[in-house]
């Protein structure tokens, strides 16, 4: 386990884009799992702004989506894709056959996660996984009380989950269904990046590092991982005090 405590929020994104071209620079054609939502916003920033300074070719790399809203999909605004459409996919010019995404609209939501399971074995597992780190504690819509074993599922959506949702919505929202990547997917990711800033969060991460690992704290269960990079800003972890 590898932990970064950066001054500012600014300072945190750049520590992770230098690190994540760290992971990626020797794989011929890397799998990269991105996290919607504010917290990662700054570092796809960064990295937007470093590929198009230093001219690199990412024709290469392959992103695959860590979740959906059930009954939305990239054109619906609000919706997971539509957030990483505008914060990175576009801005790249990344083709749309080297992004894989949940349709949280499709008819059959179970042949949805199937699909992505598949693929990401054929693909031979995710390379990088960006995650950010929920409230409750949730990585992805994996919410408290989410089965470790589970891959790819339709998640029941906890209710601090939906009413920190409505955020990035204009009207209100049903947010009660998800499709996510499960815990053992994220398991077996070569790399996880979780990242986590502002005195909001002080409290979940003091709580994910002081607290005994459960169900009930789904991101404390992946600080075993082999390969765990976590990323703070003085603010997020102002309230730790195990060393």
């Amino acid at each position: 386990m590898q932990i970064t405590v950066s001054e500012s929020y600014e300072m945190m994104s750049q520590k992770c884009v230098n690190d994540f071209f760290e992971f990626i620079q020797p794989l011929h054609e890397p799998l990269i799992c991105t996290a919607s939502g504010d917290t990662p916003k700054g570092m796809y920033k960064e990295l937007i702004k470093q590929i198009h300074e230093k001219k690199i070719d990412i024709s290469h790399w392959r992103f695959i989506g860590l979740d959906e809203w059930a009954g939305m999909n990239g054109n619906d605004e609000g919706s997971c894709r539509y957030h990483l459409n505008n914060d990175l996919f576009y801005p790249l010019h990344v083709a749309e056959n080297k992004i894989i995404f949940f349709d949280g609209c499709a008819k059959n939501l179970q042949g949805q996660c199937d699909g992505i399971d598949d693929y990401i074995h054929l693909m031979g597992g995710i390379d990088v996984a960006i995650l950010g780190l929920g409230m409750n504690g949730h990585v992805g819509m994996n919410e408290p009380g989410t089965a470790p074993e589970l891959y790819s599922h339709i998640a029941d959506i906890d209710v601090t989950t939906q009413q920190v949702g409505q955020k990035y919505f204009k009207t209100k929202q049903k947010l009660t269904k998800g499709l996510t990547l499960g815990l053992a997917s994220l398991q077996e990711t070569e790399v996880i990046m979780l990242l986590a800033n502002g005195n909001k969060k002080a409290k979940i991460v003091k709580k994910i590092f002081e607290e005994d690992p459960s169900p009930q704290l789904p991101a404390a269960l992946l600080l075993g991982h082999k390969n765990i990079h976590m990323y703070f800003d003085k603010e997020a972890a102002s309230l730790i005090t195990r060393k």
